[in-house]
C-alpha cells in the first residue's frame, strides 16, 4: 500500500452546488493549478501540459455520490490516481483530496505536493463562496 494523507477543505455551500461546479473538467483550470492551467479538450479527451511532458486526464462521469476522481496518463506512460470527493455537511461541504505517495516521491514531493493542493483547494473555496 501507498502512503496517503487526506487533504480537505469546508465549503459554506451545499455540496450539489460544489459538485456542479467541480466535475467541470473546464472549471479545472480556474481553482486546481496543481492539475494544469492548460487543460484542453481534444475530442472525447482531455489534456494538460505538465513539466514531463503532455498528459491525458480521465474523469469520472457525472454521478450522484460527490465522487470526483480522476486519472492522470503521464507522457512515461504512467498512470496516477487521484481520489477527489465532495461531501454533504448540513448546509455546506466538505471537499476531500487523498494523497499517495508514490514510490519514486520523497517526502519532500510529498509536502510540496500538499501544499500544492492545499492551495488549490482554497482557491476552489474561494471561487464558491465569492
Amino acid at each position: 500500500m501507498l502512503p496517503a494523507r487526506v487533504i480537505s477543505v469546508s465549503i459554506n455551500r451545499s455540496a450539489a452546488d460544489v459538485y456542479a461546479f467541480a466535475h467541470q473538467p473546464v472549471n479545472f483550470p480556474k481553482w486546481a493549478a496543481g492539475l494544469s492551467n492548460t487543460l484542453t479538450q481534444d475530442g472525447g479527451r482531455w489534456i494538460a501540459a505538465t513539466p514531463a511532458g503532455t498528459a491525458e486526464v480521465v474523469f469520472t462521469p457525472p454521478n450522484d455520490f460527490g465522487i470526483l476522481d480522476h486519472w492522470v496518463k503521464l507522457a512515461t506512460g504512467a498512470t496516477v490516481y487521484v481520489p477527489l470527493r465532495v461531501i454533504p455537511n448540513r448546509d455546506g461541504a466538505e471537499v476531500q483530496f487523498t494523497l499517495f505517495r508514490e514510490p519514486d516521491m520523497s517526502e519532500a514531493d510529498m509536502a510540496r505536493d500538499a501544499g500544492l493542493i492545499t492551495k488549490d483547494l482554497a482557491a476552489l473555496k474561494a471561487l464558491l463562496e465569492a
